[in-house]
């Protein structure tokens, strides 16, 4: 994977094909619900009710929506058990932990993010 040095003033080309990059990757997690998705699933497998519980505010539309989409992308799975009412199950994937380098640096960032606006007097 090339990394884009940002200590130096990039080319065009390396701008272009880095916004490529970013744009491909937020296509993919859009939204306000993807990435914590991801993050709770990571903790291990869940049923639809455990995971809106965990996940307050999502509604039942959306979260159906949401885990469709992360399915169709790989980063999750859905297992269906036979059983008497048949049990669904969702799971991140071994993809979807590629993605623990990015929620970690997220997470960093949002705690810094919010001492920052919190350290911020205004006028």
């Amino acid at each position: 994977m090339e990394t884009l040095d940002v200590t130096s003033f990039p080319s065009s080309q390396q701008c272009a094909t880095s916004l490529k990059h970013v744009f491909d990757a937020m296509y993919v997690l859009n939204g306000k619900w993807k990435l914590p998705l991801v993050l709770c699933l990571m903790h291990g497998p869940k049923r639809f009710n455990q995971i809106q519980k965990e996940m307050m505010g999502i509604s039942p539309k959306v979260l159906a929506s949401e885990l469709k989409d992360l399915e169709i992308n790989f980063l999750i799975e859905r297992k269906v058990y036979s059983s008497t009412p048949v049990n669904i199950r969702y799971e991140a994937t071994a993809y979807s932990h590629t993605l623990k380098t990015i929620l970690g640096e997220l997470s960093e960032w949002g705690k810094m993010h919010r001492e920052h606006v919190r350290g911020i007097s205004i006028p």
